[in-house]
């Protein structure tokens, strides 16, 4: 079973850029370690240092690129529901076929993972070799290359892999008898009675939050309480994560009354309700990198405040602190933010597989008197809902999480205190959102145009 190419055309692009980021950060570490042993300074304690950080965003950006490529696969596999049934007929068991799904998750994500290897090489090779001239960089020798960027490709073209895997868990409920129909999603009533998956979703956001309550009052009496606050955002957000197809629902209820009463957008937002797997697929992702991107920031405002509050009666101090904060806040939104653009690589991608595997649902609204014009508006619509839903969550959670971990960390000395909103910070999220609503729909709603009624009424 060989995947068409715009199948995996998205995990392709998202292991790049995910090796890409891994390797940059990794280079760019060696070459400020050369850089300040050419000025006579200790690199090796700094190079350590940067590393466990730069760990800690490339983390996180293999954690968005793991979900989108699962979801990407979820998404492949129902619309292939009648190709693994016809295999699954003519004798192909489900663990062959998920195998074989794998294998092409794990060609994405080498050829994936090579392209952003050489992207990241040769940008790192040009800042070492033209830094000096550019006054970026003291003259000096420059690693271009270190051992830990194969590492990295090793474990981005593994995450891939596993995820695909993931990603194709469904095989194995497809039935020979499939092979008579066409592609095949959840609908509501099927999604929840997956018992097992809410009930532990459920379990893991309740515990999650009681377990992050617990370390905002740790934090008013010790030190622990950002480890314990840590270990409850992880785990509360992994149930919302599992149970998306719970929680997503009512946020794309409320994000569809928004966008006004229209044929066209009615028949968006019930089908995303209707379908609530393919859309969390859609959406978590993105809820993920805002979430991501709003909880550093508030954070760091929150922790900025906090600090000049400390040290009121020292000025000179909390002016060092605040200039120090400010370029660390640009830094680790910056970071972050690739992690988000991972994300929004999904949505766009998701979007365009669930126009090509609905030719028969557009033939038939084109049969019924339903204009070029109005598809296109039902597309725009699907991903105006998917966006303003995923902002409307991702926003929240990012200033809970954001809030509790600056809290939790120096709660004890300043007390109880509200979030601090970085404005500027949210404002652009948003920006990003509308545009990435409106360039997510381009290319699917274009190509939903082009079905011709009689065309898709034959399709299977």
């Amino acid at each position: 079973m060989t995947g068409a190419a715009r199948d995996h055309g998205a995990t392709i692009v998202v292991s790049a850029l995910a090796s890409a980021f891994s390797v940059a950060l990794i280079l760019l570490t060696s070459v400020m370690s050369a850089a300040m042993d050419a000025q006579g300074l200790e690199g090796g304690t700094f190079r350590v240092l940067l590393l466990i950080v730069s760990g800690l965003f490339i983390l996180i950006a293999l954690y968005v690129g793991a979900i989108v490529t699962a979801n990407t696969f979820a998404t492949v596999i129902a619309g292939r529901t009648r190709q693994i049934a016809l295999l699954r007929l003519l004798g192909a068991t489900s663990s062959k076929v998920r195998a074989r799904v794998a294998i092409e998750g794990l060609f994405a994500g080498a050829v994936g993972a090579t392209i952003g290897l050489v992207i990241a090489v040769g940008l790192v090779a040009f800042v070492a070799l033209a830094g000096p001239g550019f006054g970026w960089l003291p003259r000096g020798e420059y690693p271009l290359f270190d051992p830990l960027a194969l590492v990295a490709v090793v474990v981005v073209v593994a995450t891939t892999w596993i995820a695909a895997w993931s990603g194709s868990r469904r095989v194995a409920g497809v039935s020979p008898i499939a092979a008579t129909g066409a592609a095949v999603e959840q609908n509501q009533e099927e999604s929840r009675s997956r018992r097992s998956r809410s009930v532990w979703a459920l379990i893991l956001m309740i515990l999650g939050a009681a377990i992050l309550a617990v370390g905002v009052y740790l934090g008013m009496v010790t030190a622990l309480g950002l480890v314990v606050a840590f270990f409850g955002g992880l785990i509360s957000f992994t149930g919302i994560a599992i149970g998306a197809h719970l929680v997503m629902p009512p946020v794309l209820r409320l994000a569809g009354r928004a966008l006004g009463s229209g044929p066209a957008t009615r028949i968006a937002v019930a089908n995303a309700e209707r379908y609530p797997e393919r859309t969390s697929r859609s959406a978590i992702g993105l809820v993920i990198g805002v979430t991501l991107v709003t909880m550093f920031s508030v954070a760091l405002a929150t922790y900025e405040q906090m600090t000049l509050a400390i040290f009121a009666d020292e000025p000179d101090v909390a002016a060092e602190y605040t200039s120090a904060l400010a370029i660390t806040s640009l830094i680790c939104t910056v970071l972050v933010g690739f992690s988000a653009v991972i994300a929004s690589v999904g949505m766009v991608n998701t979007l365009s597989l669930g126009v090509l595997q609905r030719t028969r649902e557009l033939g038939l609204l084109r049969t019924l008197g339903f204009t070029g014009r109005q598809v296109r508006g039902m597309v725009v619509a699907e991903s105006a809902q998917i966006t303003l839903a995923a902002l409307g969550l991702g926003l929240v959670l990012g200033i809970v999480y954001g809030w509790a971990a600056a809290q939790s960390l120096l709660g004890e000395q300043v007390g109880l205190v509200g979030p601090t909103i970085p404005w500027p910070v949210l404002l652009g999220v948003i920006l990003f959102g509308i545009v990435l609503a409106i360039g997510a729909s381009v290319a699917p709603s274009r190509r939903a145009v082009r079905i011709a009624p009689v065309s898709a009424l034959a399709a299977d």
